[in-house]
């Protein structure tokens, strides 16, 4: 794959560029005077921090690394304040520059120093995930847990630039990969419903790390949450569609004890979602079992699984009344109302306020059974 580029705007003018390539020749971040600080968790050093900063060293005056334990229960505002301290330690100050090297964890958290550390600094993504390449990475959105409340606090703020190596995705445990393609799925059914015969059509080869296969998917969810952002970029209207599969899906993240992925969680959620739509009669019982299915073959969960659910210490969390609690505590709820993405048909979605609690509750106990 030759390294292809992706403009992104913010309110009609230029806010970064999201370069694909297979290795960091193409990278140029323009201004070599700059102190870079890669910041990574504990999985991602062992892989590829070494060699990123052996390739990123003719780019910048100085780079040093800061790491924190990997895993979701990380993404906390402990970590944050660690992050600050190490770089107060090491003079960082706005001219320097945060590179996030890792998943959606990494660059949450690091968007979100940046956001923040000296009321704001510059800071540049580089993806090493497929989650990450196709979502948490593109549009600005970062953000930390607080009290194992996902996101709860958080800022908006366009990195510089985001760089998808995506050779790095070679190293990827595959349970990694169908995490990723969880939210790979997404894009086609909320706007792209021929981009699910392309997944469906080239799964053997995604699920087996194909470079071409990853990094023809990862441009086109590129292209779609970049149309999606450029609309709306502060999440005031369409790109709230984005979260389909998510109010569920982060629901039982936190139930889980995050001991499912992401993207696990993200597709049970799109099972609950997928249940009420075809319940109201937007989508047919076809199309929601295509949909199960798809997920099925790159195994992901869309229940949530027996051992998850039969732990003593999650018994009381994983259940209807508590999931809607959740819901009621996420972001996403406005006024009250807990809302769903849902379909109007395959490859069309719309944001609704209106779900009631026994919708919820029926689809909650398809996810749960």
């Amino acid at each position: 794959m030759d390294s292809q580029i992706i403009h992104v705007n913010n309110d009609g003018k230029a806010a970064y560029d999201i370069i694909l390539s297979r290795d960091f020749a193409a990278f140029d971040y323009g201004n070599k005077d700059k102190r870079l600080c890669i910041v990574t968790d504990s999985n991602v050093a062992k892989y590829c921090l070494n060699d990123t900063v052996a390739s990123l060293s003719r780019h910048f005056k100085d780079i040093i690394t800061f790491t924190f334990d990997a895993g979701e229960e990380n993404k906390n505002l402990e970590t944050v304040q660690d992050l600050y301290a190490f770089l107060i330690e090491n003079h960082f100050d706005r001219k320097c520059v945060l590179g996030a090297l890792g998943g959606g964890v990494v660059g949450d958290l690091t968007g979100f120093a940046a956001a923040t550390y000296l009321r704001g600094i510059p800071f540049i993504q580089i993806p090493t995930s497929l989650l990450a390449c196709v979502d948490s990475s593109v549009g600005g959105k970062t953000g930390v847990d607080f009290r194992r409340y996902k996101n709860m606090v958080g800022a908006f703020n366009m990195p510089e630039l985001v760089y998808m190596n995506t050779s790095l995705m070679a190293t990827l445990p595959d349970r990694e990969v169908s995490c990723g393609m969880a939210e790979v799925i997404k894009y086609g059914y909320i706007m792209d419903r021929d981009f699910l015969d392309i997944i469906s059509q080239n799964s053997g080869a995604l699920l087996a790390k194909d470079p071409e296969a990853l990094g023809a998917i990862v441009k086109r969810c590129c292209e779609c949450k970049k149309e999606v952002v450029e609309e709306d970029p502060y999440e005031k209207g369409r790109r709230a569609i984005l979260n389909f599969g998510h109010t569920a899906g982060h629901a039982v993240e936190k139930a889980a004890g995050f001991k499912l992925n992401h993207g696990e969680c993200v597709a049970i959620g799109m099972n609950a979602a997928l249940y009420i739509s075809e319940n109201r009669g937007y989508i047919s019982s076809s199309d929601r079992e295509k949909a199960l299915e798809l997920m099925i073959c790159f195994n992901l969960p869309v229940t949530v699984p027996k051992e998850i659910k039969s732990a003593p210490e999650l018994s009381s969390a994983l259940t209807n009344q508590a999931l809607i609690d959740n819901m009621r505590s996420d972001k996403k709820t406005l006024d009250g109302n807990i809302r769903f993405v849902l379909l109007k048909e395959t490859g069309e979605a719309f944001v609704c306020g209106d779900v009631s609690e026994d919708e919820i509750n029926i689809a909650l106990e398809v996810v749960l059974s």
